[in-house]
């Protein structure tokens, strides 16, 4: 099957996270990524068609589902822009929410799971998913178009470049070393191209190995920003709990004091996790942990609080109840009598709810007895 609809890259973004770009910055990028978001699901449509008539198609379905997943999470959020520029109508606070939302993450997901991106992110990682996929396809387009291909290949290779020097110092190596060899293919093939020598056999192992180099590189640093969020998120969280742990501990011994019977809950101790790990699937487990320690401090918290606010309700019941019979059953000796045992019960520590209760029931049966 022939794929006629040529691979397209994606513009670059304006400014950067919370600052308020230029209104005419900001149409001219819309502009081009609406274009790039509709020649990009035409390219994808095609490529998916070849790859269902493909020997591999079961290989390629995974690589099909990505490319299609980054691309909707891309136009999704293409489709809340546009919401927010209100076809131009739009202040300093609209555009440096639109900035949010250009540098902000999104989800992508697919076979390999879900992955926070920003957006010029996303749209650089569907420009590699989709060389590589028409790589593996062994689609080429005309020999016309080689000329464009390798500035193609210029451009993903400078972006290759810029990501290297993201990468942390224990891999940074071996990028570097993928990257010179990338560099200096494509040099090669640039120059044998100028000769007139034939490179359309050449160019596209090169253009799936770039695309592979880029798509692991993005996704790496992305992958690396996930974690160092979580590891902020669980220290945040675990300072939280330790914080509402303090509490919850001061309410037991509190609600212990003052009432019978009282709960009996244990109230997790979140100190006794250990530090907050940074290997991900330790992470991973210890988020778990943080948020079992969350769920049984609310359900400490409850109990105990419920206890005490059982106390006060009846106490507020028994006072009400006398203002009552002072209105209608004035001098009563059977009721100040019940109304003396339930102040007393009250004033007792710890407070017997039971008793309690009972007092204040049989005071308001014998109240209701008494109109």
């Amino acid at each position: 099957m022939t794929v006629r609809t040529p691979t397209v890259s994606a513009p670059p973004p304006p400014g950067k996270m919370g600052s308020s770009v230029p209104a005419t910055e900001l149409l001219s990028f819309l502009n081009l990524l609406g274009e790039w978001r509709d020649r990009r699901k035409a390219e994808l449509d095609e490529l998916d068609q070849a790859a269902l008539h493909s020997p591999d198609a079961d290989e390629l379905s995974a690589d099909v589902v990505l490319c299609m997943a980054v691309w909707k999470a891309v136009s999704d959020r293409y489709e809340l822009i546009l919401v927010t520029w209100d076809s131009g109508r739009v202040g300093q606070q609209e555009t440096e929410r639109i900035s949010s939302l250009i540098w902000g993450g999104l989800n992508t997901g697919g076979a390999g799971g879900s992955l926070a991106v920003s957006l010029p992110e996303a749209c650089k990682l569907s420009d590699a998913l989709a060389s590589s996929l028409r790589a593996k396809l062994a689609i080429d387009p005309d020999d016309a178009d080689l000329v464009a291909r390798l500035r193609q290949l210029r451009a993903q290779v400078e972006r290759i470049s810029d990501l290297v020097k993201q990468e942390p110092a224990n891999a940074r190596n071996k990028a570097l070393a993928e990257h010179h060899d990338l560099d200096r293919r494509l040099t090669d093939l640039a120059d044998r191209n100028k000769r007139g020598a034939d490179i359309g056999g050449l160019i596209g192992p090169l253009e799936q190995d770039a695309a592979n180099a880029e798509r692991d590189l993005i996704v790496g640093a992305a992958t690396r920003k996930e974690r160092a969020a979580d590891v902020a998120r669980a220290r945040s969280l675990r300072g939280e709990l330790e914080a509402q742990g303090t509490a919850v501990r001061a309410l037991a011994d509190k609600t212990v004091a003052a009432v019978s019977p009282a709960p009996r809950l244990a109230v997790p101790d979140v100190t006794a996790l250990g530090p907050v790990p940074n290997t991900p699937a330790e992470l991973a487990h210890y988020l778990t942990r943080l948020d079992a320690v969350r769920r049984a401090l609310g359900q400490a918290q409850a109990a105990y609080g419920a206890a005490l606010a059982r106390r006060d309700e009846l106490s507020a019941l028994l006072d009400a109840y006398q203002v009552k019979a002072a209105t209608i059953a004035a001098g009563n000796e059977d009721l100040a009598e019940l109304y003396r045992r339930g102040h007393a019960t009250l004033e007792a520590e710890p407070v017997d709810l039971l008793r309690l209760g009972s007092l204040v029931a049989a005071y308001q049966a014998y109240l209701e007895g008494a109109k």
